[in-house]
């Protein structure tokens, strides 16, 4: 929608955009309207939630030995129950779900959130500057969108070596890049709008001007794309789990569980990597259908 501008070269105030949380806001409160989008919101709350109140919610240590390969719904001779029974090691699977929650989302959460502030900055730059900013920027993010993302993982981890902190790292380097060319292409729209040019006019900062005009308007298609990174990195997590590479013991993760019980399965032990993959799954699926329903909500905005 093109802006008016005064004769002064500022935007009538009915006009300006409106501030960035309270546009983030109204897109999750619109939710509501979309079934689809509740569910995901309950699932991604649900596994928060979790996240949060571990140490309350497990009723056992996550390294507490009780009673090797009980089956779910199984009473030990000392009276634990264990809910979805234990592992090879005797550790209680339900209580090692919930502590591994915490990592999960933790690590997902940083590691999304920074690649969303090196990505936006860079797309910004790109976008707004253009010239050889956007031609090196674009060229580095090519450079490495070349590359297949879990080569990048296995090759940054191996190198640097198994930690939180390696993995957010990994996890910056491969995703900036394409969300970098998706703030790029949003910038290269925006900035041609009205109220862009105003503020060009009153003489604002570059960064001021693509901070708080251009990046607020931008917020529908990133926010859907930030729900959908959350499931694609909780699934990166999950993997170099699997392969030996996640986050180091002695705290459970979910890929970690998958890898130490996955040879037992077919000796009958189903349940020591279903659920773990469950609650893969699960909040993987949250976020695709929360991404779905603010998808649908920004369609509407």
């Amino acid at each position: 929608m093109t802006d008016a501008s005064n004769t002064d070269g500022t935007v009538a105030a009915s006009d300006r955009p409106k501030g960035t949380m309270e546009q983030i806001i109204g897109s999750f409160l619109l939710l509501k309207e979309s079934p689809v989008g509740v569910i995901g919101m309950a699932l991604v709350v649900f596994f928060v939630f979790v996240a949060i109140f571990a140490p309350l919610l497990a009723p056992y240590r996550y390294d507490a030995f009780l009673e090797p390969f009980a089956a779910p719904m199984t009473t030990t001779a000392n009276g634990e129950f264990l809910l979805l029974g234990a592992d090879q090691k005797g550790r209680d699977i339900f209580s090692r779900l919930i502590y591994g929650t915490q990592r999960v989302v933790f690590y997902a959460s940083v590691a999304t959130f920074s690649a969303y502030v090196v990505g936006i900055l860079m797309g910004l730059a790109a976008g707004y500057f253009r010239g050889w900013v956007d031609e090196l920027l674009s060229f580095l993010a090519n450079v490495i969108l070349s590359f297949p993302v879990m080569v990048l993982f296995v090759l940054i981890i191996t190198t640097a070596g198994a930690s939180g902190l390696t993995i957010v790292f990994a996890v910056v380097f491969a995703s900036a890049p394409g969300i970098m060319r998706i703030v790029r292409g949003l910038t290269l729209d925006i900035a041609t709008r009205d109220y862009i040019a105003a503020a060009q006019t009153r003489g604002e900062n570059p960064w001021y001007i693509m901070l708080v005009e251009l990046l607020p308007n931008a917020r529908g298609p990133l926010i859907v794309e930030a729900c959908l990174r959350m499931g694609y990195t909780t699934i990166t997590i999950g993997a170099l789990g699997f392969l030996g590479l996640g986050l180091p013991p002695p705290f459970p993760d979910w890929g970690g569980m998958i890898n130490e019980t996955r040879s037992l399965a077919m000796g009958g032990f189903w349940w020591m990597p279903f659920f773990p993959a469950l609650a893969v799954s699960l909040l993987v699926l949250g976020f695709n259908l929360l991404a779905d329903g603010l998808r649908e909500v920004s369609l509407r905005d």
